[in-house]
């Protein structure tokens, strides 16, 4: 357990570090409210679905298990629905779509696989690779829906929603990857070495982005409705998803893979997607951190109460 602690903890400092470094150079006045605007539509535009893209080609699909991953699309579906419901009882209309991406929507392909991984070994690598391409569909699919249908920017109407999503960058990213990794088709060695130094950009630069647009008043005008996802996020939400699992059946290194997923901190590409539409990103930065923070704790107390059960 000791090890799944230091391995949680050397996975999220460095975020923080980013969001920090992000947070001092803004105010050093290295970078601006212009510089956080283009970094961010470069991440949105381009790193972030070469990233998305790559993440598919190298998903081992023989690791699919047919069941398990219709539980996971499923329980993310409720997780969607639930957060949009508490969302209309608890926001503003104008917040809602940035609340519930930021409450559902977790960072399965970089915490949820490093920890999987961490846990149960090649295994975990295996099937925690494949549930993070089903959820970098479902993500970016749902989040486009809800971002659209609250947007000030967009007419929410069903035609304008779906061309909002088919127009997504990061969702065409995901379905181009589909069939290389269907059909493992590979790339040359110098386009792919390319497409990682040009993917590898996207955390670090939407990290740096997300501290560059936190400030302290922002923090305490958004705190109650990032307290509330938070939340959310990485208490209620992965409690009910996994008590759901145990109901159904899963155990062992299924139901773990299954609750890290559940339980991962809200993904830095809700930023970038919130910042892109011109939504509330203040409180779309907000929540990552506090997620991100919240989670060190959560996630290992409930992997640990798992194993004490004798379920993980």
């Amino acid at each position: 357990m000791m090890n799944l602690i230091v391995q949680t903890l050397t996975i999220t400092a460095p975020v923080f570090v980013m969001l920090f470094v992000g947070a001092a150079i803004r105010r050093l006045g290295w970078i601006d409210a212009a510089f956080i605007s283009t970094a961010s539509s470069l991440v949105f535009r381009g790193t972030m679905p070469v990233l998305l893209f790559l993440s598919l080609l190298k998903a081992d699909l023989s690791q699919l298990k047919l069941e398990l991953v219709l539980y996971f699309a499923l329980a993310t579906l409720g997780a969607f629905f639930l957060a949009w419901a508490w969302a209309i009882y608890r926001c503003p209309r104008e917040d809602r779509g940035v609340y519930v991406q930021g409450t559902f929507r977790g960072n399965n392909g970089i915490i949820g696989l490093a920890l999987s991984s961490t846990l149960y070994g090649d295994y975990g690598m295996s099937l925690g690779g494949v549930l993070a391409a089903v959820a970098i569909l479902l993500y970016n699919s749902l989040s486009a829906m809800i971002l659209a249908f609250y947007s000030t920017e967009v007419k929410a109407s069903p035609r304008s929603i779906l061309l909002s999503i088919a127009q997504n960058p990061l969702i065409i990213g995901v379905l181009a990857g589909v069939p290389f990794a269907y059909w493992q088709i590979g790339l040359p060695d110098w386009l792919l070495v390319s497409a990682e130094s040009f993917a590898h950009m996207t955390l670090p630069l939407a990290l740096i982005c997300i501290g560059g647009s936190l400030s302290l008043n922002a923090l305490r005008a958004e705190r109650d409705l990032a307290l509330s996802a938070t939340w959310m996020k990485v208490a209620c939400l992965p409690l009910i998803t996994t008590l759901g699992a145990v109901l159904y059946g899963f155990r062992g290194a299924d139901l773990g893979v299954l609750f890290l997923n559940f339980a991962s901190p809200t993904a830095a590409a809700s930023f970038v997607m919130a910042q892109a539409i011109r939504a509330n990103y203040e409180l779309a930065a907000a929540i990552i951190v506090l997620t991100t923070l919240a989670a060190a704790l959560t996630m290992n107390i409930g992997i640990l109460v798992l194993q004490a059960i004798g379920w993980a």
